[in-house]
């Protein structure tokens, strides 16, 4: 008895171990299943509006959209359609929406409204893994902030299409000027490693200015970037074997008619999982240093300015 005694204790001081016990003691599942919840609404105005959006700047260039629906069936599989893969929407249908008619304004009030919404509840769910209290900041000022935010997402989202095109055209230039083919396997799996480099970078930026910028809490670098990659590779892993995951459910006949919807609250679900799982894993890993994340300094350290009302209360 004593000897499973001391393994158990043993097992439970391994550091995954210690970040999945933190998760569920902060509610981590339930708050992820609120998130996907919420995402849900948020994503279907978001393609409408970006879509509007993307018909300006890469409707004319068929290298571009190619990059940019590729990108979103990655992120968002079974949702949108064409390139021999089945989906609910039509991309050319979307293509030809305008953000200026009646539905366009009407999708970029509600993407306005459930955007915001999103990183609202996500604030609050970070900080509530980190076991902090709701930022202190004015309510205008987090809107307006994460108004600049979510912003920024959707043009580093159009940005990271038009640099996996670029880097492909050159990476292709390159192996051509070596005597290597355009369409040779050597090619098509160097390009296929440059596209998974930049989505690993894309979302290592997005996650790092999720937990430190939108959250509001000072995460020492180091201790953030040790995260946000492995948040970054298992997103990566994610959507990898996206379809794959998500099969069983939405190929269930009696679900047929609301598979699109099933399908995309399970990828939402574990999408958020990933996210509050990293910030476990900061969580726990800012523990083991000594470091306090509601002033970003170790514990004990001294500061040249007073402690806040809300350092001083933690």
């Amino acid at each position: 008895m004593q000897k499973v005694t001391a393994i158990v204790a043993r097992v439970m001081k391994f550091k995954p171990v210690r970040v999945f016990t933190q998760y569920g003691e902060h509610n981590g599942p339930l708050l992820a299943a609120g998130l996907s919840f919420q995402a849900l609404f948020a994503v279907f105005a978001a393609i409408w509006v970006g879509f509007a959006i993307a018909g300006f700047v890469i409707r004319s260039n068929q290298q571009f959209e190619d990059a940019f629906l590729g990108l979103l069936r990655t992120n968002l599989p079974g949702l949108i359609g064409g390139n021999g893969t089945g989906g609910a929407i039509n991309p050319s249908e979307l293509f030809s929406t305008g953000i200026l008619s009646w539905t366009g304004a009407i999708a970029a009030v509600g993407l306005l409204f459930t955007a915001l919404g999103w990183l609202a509840w996500g604030r609050d769910a970070v900080r509530n893994i980190f076991g902090l209290p709701s930022a202190p900041t004015n309510f205008l000022i987090l809107k307006l902030k994460d108004l600049g935010i979510a912003v920024g997402f959707g043009v580093a989202l159009i940005l990271s299409a038009l640099l996996t095109v670029f880097s492909t055209a050159a990476l292709t230039s390159v192996l051509g000027w070596l005597g290597i083919g355009a369409t040779s396997s050597f090619t098509e799996i160097a390009a296929r490693i440059v596209g998974l480099l930049i989505a690993l970078t894309l979302d290592v930026f997005i996650l790092g200015a999720f937990y430190r910028v939108v959250s509001g809490i000072k995460i020492p670098w180091r201790i953030l970037a040790n995260g946000t990659i492995i948040g970054a590779v298992a997103l990566g892993v994610l959507k990898a074997l996206g379809s794959t995951l998500l099969g069983g459910a939405t190929r269930n006949p009696l679900l047929a008619s609301f598979a699109v919807i099933i399908g995309l609250l399970i990828w939402f679900n574990l999408i958020c999982q990933v996210i509050l799982l990293a910030a476990s894993w900061i969580s726990v890993s800012a523990e083991d240093k000594g470091v306090s994340l509601a002033s970003g300094r170790k514990l004990g350290q001294k500061t040249d300015k007073a402690p806040s009302k809300t350092a001083t209360a933690l």
